[in-house]
């Protein structure tokens, strides 16, 4: 006997049909519009930028010749003294080379620079 009484209180609880085939497919599209702008809002705040930084380091990363003065991730300063296709040398103090990755660069610095930091 209880077990009919919930099953009659389970149809009775379910949804009305709808009046119209196309008031349904418009509350669902009305229903993901903030989800769509909510992701294109994200890619344009923050893809975007960070897709131009990344061309940015590889034009930089690409760019680079012997004898360009730069700073390393870890906080190296060096100058350039061979380029490798991954990877280059950099002479860090005089006669002390350390060979790194070009990704490991994250600044070309201005000529003299290496100098007037010591």
């Amino acid at each position: 006997m209880e077990s009919a009484l919930f099953i009659s209180s389970a149809f009775a609880q379910t949804a009305p049909a709808a009046a119209a085939g196309g008031s349904d497919m418009m509350s669902t599209l009305t229903g993901m519009l903030p989800l769509v702008l909510m992701f294109v809002v994200l890619y344009f705040v923050m893809i975007r930028p960070q897709m131009r930084k990344q061309k940015e380091h590889r034009t930089m990363i690409e760019a680079l010749t012997k004898g360009d003065e730069v700073a390393t991730a870890g906080g190296l300063l060096g100058r350039v003294t061979r380029l490798g296709e991954g990877y280059l040398t950099l002479e860090i103090a005089s006669g002390v080379e350390v060979q790194l990755q070009r990704s490991a660069i994250v600044q070309v610095l201005p000529k003299g620079a290496i100098n007037s930091a010591k």
